[in-house]
């Protein structure tokens, strides 16, 4: 039997699996990053995890093939970090070879999100799927795009940049600098803004009722529209359309079989992903739209280690 690391590098945790070529995790654990030690510091300490992953389960070094690692940034040639999102390491960095040097194995990064996007296609909601477009709503909105079963990365790392699809002339500032973005209006964010905003001028529901003293979250709106309030189920009605939107302009382009969504919007479930279906049609050729599926990833906070391992499997073929 053949084995395969993944690494999911977050800020401050970093996930970290071993898999067998089946897709079964036999070690897995969360260490903490501590990405201000320098990334020399953290690239140890991340591969002593994996040595240890590998001599507690018995496992022959030999029979370790590769090491996958999603990251928060564009990547280029599977290898090379062009710019860092909440790290303080230098750009331009070379991250694998820094890997490499440490367990003299072969290693390979990309996006975080294009990974998590290759683990749902190997063992995940896309498995069995050859063209999926992958979506974690969360703080922003990032996309995987797999095309015959490979990633696409793009020239720069920046291909499934969805989020940043402009949907709105002149529209809301997105965190990016930009106006109109995606994200701005369908992303976690996007919601908290949208309903700050409409509890300055409407009191009288059980959105303001929950949030009295505090922000309310994105969760809060979903919970309140569950129970049949008003106004936090307008919002989420034009979250669902801004969704359509967004969704429809990647899929007109892609033409992708299944859609993935996860993040922390996506606990919504079947609720938003039905309403999102509901507006598809009024934006989406008729060809895609009753051709492609839409579903709620199914590995969680696992989605980053599958993928990375799935990465490595694939690099080395």
């Amino acid at each position: 039997m053949k084995y395969y690391g993944g690494i999911d590098l977050g800020g401050t945790n970093s996930k970290i699996g071993i898999l067998d070529e089946t897709g079964k995790i036999v070690y897995s654990t969360i260490v903490k990053t501590e990405s201000s030690l320098g990334y020399e510091e953290s690239v140890k300490k991340l591969s002593d995890h994996i040595k240890f992953g590998l001599e507690k389960n018995g496992i022959s070094y030999s029979d370790f093939v590769s090491l996958g690692i999603g990251v928060p940034g564009p990547i280029v040639n599977k290898s090379t970090v062009l710019m860092w999102a909440n790290f303080p390491w230098p750009n331009n960095l070379n991250l694998a070879k820094e890997f490499e040097n440490e367990l003299l194995k072969p290693v390979f990064l990309d996006n975080d999100v294009n990974v998590i996007t290759l683990g749902e296609l190997w063992v995940g909601a896309a498995k069995g799927y050859k063209n999926v477009l992958g979506m974690a709503i969360g703080t922003g909105i990032g996309g995987g795009v797999v095309v015959n079963g490979e990633i696409i990365s793009g020239k720069n790392g920046a291909s499934g940049e969805i989020g940043h699809i402009p949907i709105e002339k002149k529209g809301r500032l997105c965190g990016c600098g930009k106006r109109g973005c995606f994200e701005a209006y369908a992303s976690a964010t996007g919601i908290a803004r949208i309903a700050k905003d409409r509890l300055q001028v409407n009191k009288n529901n059980e959105l303001y009722n929950l949030t009295y003293g505090r922000d309310p979250e994105a969760k809060d709106v979903f919970e309140c529209a569950k129970n049949g309030d008003k106004l936090s189920l307008d919002i989420v009605e034009e979250t669902a359309e801004y969704l359509a939107i967004g969704i429809s302009s990647a899929l007109s382009i892609l033409d992708s079989d299944i859609v993935v969504i996860g993040g922390g919007v996506a606990l919504a479930g079947d609720f938003l992903i039905d309403k999102i279906k509901k507006y598809l049609p009024e934006y989406l050729m008729s060809s895609i739209v009753n051709n492609v599926e839409i579903k709620i990833a199914k590995l969680g906070n696992d989605a980053g280690i599958y993928g990375a391992a799935y990465l490595a499997m694939q690099s080395v073929k």
